[in-house]
Formats: structure tokens, C-alpha cells, sequence
């Protein structure tokens, strides 16, 4: 006879032995279901939240604000510019009563108007153009507006080449 050391039999040695590892033998096959049912619980305790939502940040844009009404005299600046020398054309939409424009620039397609905002200084309307995208890294455009012509006029920025240029723009009418 071959003695393993392990019986089927209560109260001999190996008796104990036997159902420890039957216990052992448990837990591979409980464990599914014991952490399936943490999951179940952790993902229901998380679906009720009371909180009122946060709304979104609105976008930065150079749209003005309806309720801001400009000055008359920055009023003066909304149309469409073209500059005679090429074509491009500014189109300044609406002025708000802080001088934010709601600008596009255009080649003939439309470049990105990452800021734009017009003043008054020393009696005179200036404006303010910033461009950012492909083959525009921040040229700007520093204008002024002579009412007896009906121009801007100034310097365009042109930074890829850092030049600067003289340059006019006549309202489209």
C-alpha cells in the first residue's frame, strides 16, 4: 500500500489538509465575482451626481458684444478695406465701445484674425490687426483712418521676413 499522506477519511491526518485546499481551490473561481460586484457597486454610487454641471467657458473671439455700443467716430471705421496693391482685403464687421473689433482678413481666402481692436488717440481713429496662420506667424497691421480720404493707412508687419511696409486701404463701396 502507497501512503500519501492525504485521506478522504474525517479525523486522520490528512483530512485537514484536504479541505484547506479545497479552500484554496475556491477563491480562484469567487474572485470574478467578488471584484465584478465592487465594480457594480463603485460604477452605481458614481451615476447619481447632484451637482449642476459647470458650463463651458465660452471661446475667445474678436466678436463684439451686442449690448456695447461703440463711439460714433470708431463707428466710422466698420466696412470692407481693400489694399489696392494686391487685393487683400479687411473687413471690420462691428466696433465695440471698448474698440474690439469683430475683423476678417482675407487673400483672396481667409486668414485667422487672432486679435484686433481699434482707439482713439490724439483725435484720430488707429486700428490694430494681428494675423496668426500658415504663412502669417503674427504679421500685424498698425492703421490709421484719414476721414478726408476715406483710408487706412500704416505699416504692415510682415513678420516670417521681418519687414516692414507701407501701406493704404480704400473702403469698397
Amino acid at each position: 500500500m502507497i501512503f500519501s499522506g492525504i485521506s478522504n477519511r474525517p479525523g486522520e491526518p490528512g483530512a485537514l489538509h484536504q479541505s484547506t485546499r479545497a479552500r484554496v481551490c475556491l477563491i480562484p473561481r469567487l474572485l470574478p465575482v467578488l471584484c465584478g460586484g465592487a465594480l457594480c457597486g463603485f460604477l452605481v454610487s458614481c451615476g447619481s451626481r447632484t451637482d449642476t454641471p459647470v458650463p463651458p467657458e465660452a471661446p475667445e473671439s474678436n466678436a463684439a458684444p451686442s449690448a456695447a455700443a461703440a463711439s460714433p467716430e470708431l463707428a466710422k471705421l466698420v466696412g470692407k478695406w481693400e489694399r489696392p496693391d494686391g487685393g487683400y482685403i479687411l473687413e471690420i464687421k462691428s466696433v465695440d465701445a471698448s474698440g474690439k473689433l469683430d475683423a476678417g482678413y482675407f487673400n483672396p481666402d481667409p486668414i485667422n484674425v487672432a486679435r484686433a481692436a481699434a482707439m482713439r488717440d490724439k483725435g484720430t481713429n488707429k486700428v490694430f490687426i494681428e494675423l496668426r496662420d500658415a504663412n502669417y506667424p503674427g504679421c500685424t497691421y498698425s492703421l490709421t483712418y484719414d476721414p478726408q480720404s476715406d483710408q487706412l493707412y500704416g505699416q504692415y508687419f510682415q513678420a516670417a521676413m521681418q519687414q516692414t511696409f507701407d501701406v493704404t486701404f480704400a473702403r469698397v463701396k
